[in-house]
């Protein structure tokens, strides 16, 4: 699992919050601050906004979709 991140970004950190609050390992790859310059974002995603999250095939490009998805799929009420 992938997050591209921008520090600072309140959205972001939502995201964060959610993963590990779900004690899930992902690899965070910080994006510049100029959207311009967010090359593989883009690439990704066909945005330069993030967050944007990458589970395996899926692929989620704000906190609004990334959100609901964690808890669908790794939630404390999934039985696991």
């Amino acid at each position: 699992m992938k997050l591209y991140n921008l520090e600072g970004c309140p959205y972001c950190r939502m995201v964060i919050e959610k993963l590990d609050v779900l004690g899930l390992t992902y690899e965070k790859i910080e994006v510049p601050g100029w959207r311009g310059a967010r090359k593989e974002v883009f690439e990704v995603s066909g945005q330069y906004t993030v967050p944007v999250l990458v589970d395996g095939e899926l692929m989620f490009d704000d906190e609004e979709t990334i959100l609901p998805y964690l808890e669908k799929k790794y939630g404390s009420s999934k039985d696991n």
